[in-house]
């Protein structure tokens, strides 16, 4: 399975780095996870609107015409590692590259979210873009040991 994460934000803290990285290299080679930054819209006192709109136009180059869109949403459908890995197993049938998608701090443009295929939420708290790096890596890893009955998850 393929996928790629496509974050909005750039210069990330060690921290941030080190987490995702620890779940990677935890991954097997025949589940591919990349992680593509894209610089956020510069703050010039545009509107929340405009600046999404110039950041859903940098992630929509980084975008195939059969990816699998997936965007994370606090108003997307609340799903389980369960789910998680229910649906990498379906979309490993179909032999599509997942695209997960983090917006920027002001979120996700309309027309991108139109567009993609599934809206994720992590959960109603607002969480900050770097740990949310950290928490999708580490639920990505979990999705995966459940599928191959790895004793990671012992749900």
């Amino acid at each position: 399975m393929r996928i790629r994460v496509v974050a909005v934000g750039t210069r990330m803290p060690a921290w941030v780095s080190e987490g995702v990285n620890e779940y990677q290299k935890r991954l097997p080679r025949d589940f591919s996870v990349d992680w593509i930054e894209i610089p956020p819209a510069k703050r010039n006192g545009e509107r929340p609107e405009q600046l999404k709109a110039k950041e859903a136009n940098a992630i929509s180059r980084q975008l195939k015409a059969d990816d699998r869109i997936i965007a994370l949403d606090v108003a997307g459908k609340a799903l389980s590692t369960e789910d998680m890995a229910t649906s990498f197993q379906q979309w490993q049938l179909e032999r599509r590259t997942a695209v997960i998608v983090i917006g920027g701090p002001d979120g996700l443009d309309d027309e991108l979210l139109h567009r993609a295929d599934n809206r994720w939420s992590l959960g109603r708290i607002t969480l900050p873009h770097p740990l949310v790096r950290v928490i999708l890596a580490e639920q990505l890893y979990r999705a995966w040991s459940i599928n191959a009955q790895h004793p990671y998850h012992r749900g």
